[in-house]
């Protein structure tokens, strides 16, 4: 019975090591109430909005995104400097663990350029964030006509 315990031990501890990275990855991050705005006309360039929700105890890193539906995607912050509305392209987006990034318009938001083919109402988009860690985060974004 002595020398099994050693041997118990040793199983416990592969399986442990094993199973550790699959359980962190059963925690993702989420997009939730994507949409891209609908342009008034056939332009090169559209913007995305929607949230992105990180219900983990780690942070999360977005480092790029694209979309087989563009030529490129790529996340922008518009900011008012000076009276002034900047736009500014991020290299990366953190988002705290329990935390959230709203994209919307006048924020945070993603530069969508260059479709392939035409976009419709009701279209829909799907676009994968990069993550940091080399994991990927899908989202469908829906088009639709702005409201308001």
């Amino acid at each position: 019975m002595n020398t099994l315990r050693p041997l118990l031990a040793a199983c416990l501890c592969f399986v442990a090591t094993v199973l550790s990275p699959a359980q962190a990855r059963e925690c993702t991050a989420k997009v939730k109430d994507g949409w891209i705005r609908m342009p008034p006309v056939s332009m090169p360039m559209m913007a995305g909005f929607g949230r992105i929700e990180n219900p983990c105890s780690t942070p999360v890193t977005i480092t790029g995104a694209s979309s087989p539906a563009f030529a490129d995607v790529s996340l922008h912050e518009t900011r008012v400097v000076d009276g002034v509305s900047r736009m500014r392209h991020l290299p990366e987006l953190r988002i705290a663990p329990d935390g959230s990034a709203t994209l919307k318009p006048g924020g945070l938001h993603l530069m969508l350029m260059q479709p392939h083919a035409p976009l419709k109402e009701g279209s829909k988009v799907v676009i994968e964030f990069t993550l940091k860690d080399g994991g990927v985060l899908r989202g469908e974004f829906p088009v639709r006509k702005p409201t308001g």
